[in-house]
Order: C-alpha cells, then sequence, then structure tokens
C-alpha cells in the first residue's frame, strides 16, 4: 500500500514539474517560486538575463526534497563568470530515482544591452529516463529572456522556456515542457522585497506566484511565498556570512505536505 501512495503521488508531481523545467534555489522556492525577475546567480535556472549584472565569479548547489519522499529529490548546481563583455553560466539538475530521472545540463550567456535592459540566451542538454522497459529520451532545448528596469527600485523580467517545443515522444504529440514567464520586482526598501510573477505552461492553467524577502537583521532574511494551480504556500530563512549564503525553508502542498529544500551560495561583494 506504501508503495502504491508513493507511486500515486509520483505521477501527480511528474505532470508538473518532471519534463524539463522546475523551479531552483532555496531563495526562490521560499519565495513562491516567482523567480524570473530575481537577479542573483540562480538566475540561471529563471531567467538568464538575470544574470547579466554578476560581475564576480559566483556558484551554488542546492537541493529539494517533494513531498518528504526520497524519489522526488532535485539536486542542482550553477556556476556564473564575469567576462569582458557578459557572463557566462553553466548548471544543471537532476531530479527523480533510479526508475525516474530527469536531467538537465546547459550553457547560457548574458549580456547588458543598455543601462536599464538586459538579455540572456541559454541552450541545455535535456535527459528523460523512465525505467528499462521504457527507454529514455534526450533532446536540446533553448531558454530566451530579458530583464528591464523600469525605476531604481521596480523592474520586469519575462523567460521563455524551451522556444523551440522539443518533441519528448511521438505519442500524441507529448513535448518537453514550454513555459512563459513574466514578473515583477519592487524594493519598498533596502531591507523590504516583494515579487510577482504569472507563469504559463502551454498545456496547462496559468500560474500566479508571489512572494516577499525581509532583512530582519543584518545578512539574515526571511522569506514567504504563496502559489496558485495548485495552492502552495512557503515560507524560508538565509544568512550571509563572508562570502558564503546560506538558504534553506519549506513549501506546503494542500494534499501533498511539505518540501524543505536548502541551498549554499558563493557570492562575494560585487
Amino acid at each position: 500500500m506504501k508503495t502504491l501512495f508513493q507511486l500515486l503521488l509520483f505521477f501527480c508531481t511528474l505532470s508538473g514539474f518532471a519534463q524539463g523545467w522546475m523551479p531552483v534555489g532555496a531563495r526562490s522556492n521560499s519565495m513562491g517560486n516567482a523567480s524570473v525577475a530575481l537577479t542573483d546567480v540562480w538566475a540561471f535556472h529563471h531567467n538568464p538575463a538575470g544574470l547579466s549584472e554578476i560581475n564576480t565569479l559566483q556558484g551554488g548547489i542546492s537541493y529539494e526534497n517533494r513531498f518528504l519522499l526520497k524519489e522526488l529529490q532535485s539536486q542542482s548546481m550553477v556556476v556564473a563568470i564575469p567576462l569582458k563583455k557578459g557572463v557566462i553560466s553553466v548548471g544543471g539538475q537532476f531530479y527523480g530515482y533510479q526508475l525516474y530521472r530527469s536531467t538537465r545540463a546547459g550553457v547560457g550567456y548574458s549580456m547588458l544591452l543598455s543601462e536599464k535592459l538586459s538579455m540572456g540566451v541559454q541552450l541545455s542538454y535535456q535527459g528523460l529516463r523512465l525505467t528499462e522497459a521504457y527507454g529514455s529520451k534526450n533532446a536540446v532545448t533553448a531558454e530566451v529572456g530579458i530583464m528591464a528596469e523600469l525605476t531604481d527600485k521596480w523592474s520586469l523580467g519575462f523567460s521563455a522556456f524551451n522556444v523551440g517545443r522539443s518533441k519528448l515522444s511521438s505519442y500524441q504529440n507529448d513535448r518537453f515542457t514550454a513555459l512563459m514567464r513574466l514578473g515583477t520586482r519592487y524594493k519598498v526598501s533596502d531591507k523590504l522585497l516583494f515579487v510577482a510573477e504569472a507563469e504559463k505552461d502551454l498545456d496547462y492553467a496559468l500560474r500566479a506566484k508571489a512572494g516577499m524577502e525581509y532583512e530582519a537583521l543584518r545578512k539574515f532574511y526571511v522569506r514567504a511565498g504563496f502559489a496558485t494551480n495548485p495552492i502552495e504556500i512557503s515560507f524560508g530563512f538565509g544568512y550571509k556570512w563572508k562570502m558564503i549564503q546560506l538558504d534553506l525553508g519549506s513549501a506546503y502542498h494542500q494534499q501533498l505536505g511539505w518540501s524543505p529544500h536548502f541551498s549554499l551560495t558563493y557570492s562575494p561583494e560585487n
């Protein structure tokens, strides 16, 4: 019975997350994954344009356990390297277990087009394996992102993932996730940040997400978020000590329960 229950949960999450794109990083996860307008190094997984202003070597590792099931683990990494012009980045993501495994590894390039406008592009190699009986499928996907700074406090971000709609299988014309996200970031003060976005998977209904981050103490952050369709709430904390930042938290799904997450980021002061 336990195995059957785990399989049911597994297939519930499969349709929503596991065909090419998953949110990554504890900061994003703690803010409802409303991350398309964020500009930290984890923008590699959310909007490549968000890396354009990085001017020091940065990197990080991340882990999430969906609904406390060992079969639904996600591990991720990212490295961003500034060049004389632009920023090059590499990253990867691994999700699932031996009977079902989704992988993604990619390289991106981001640059400032003007003082207020930036753009990023990314190519990723996607892999999906579903037991030895069903085999595996691999494809290359592309992502394009734009970031616009409207004022000193207000920015907009847009990302289109898998713009070519790479095919997953011929059965019912199944394809890797094609996703568009439009969001905003508003800095109320030096201590308070609000984010919000709309996410549209071409095969599913529109999803709204929002979150906030508050610097309660120096370098100590409190975060919370909310997402719809399905409804999910999240919270988390972060602390930066010199060049290392630790972020942790959890999300809660009404039917499936808790999904704890954490990430460790190397980020020197700019």
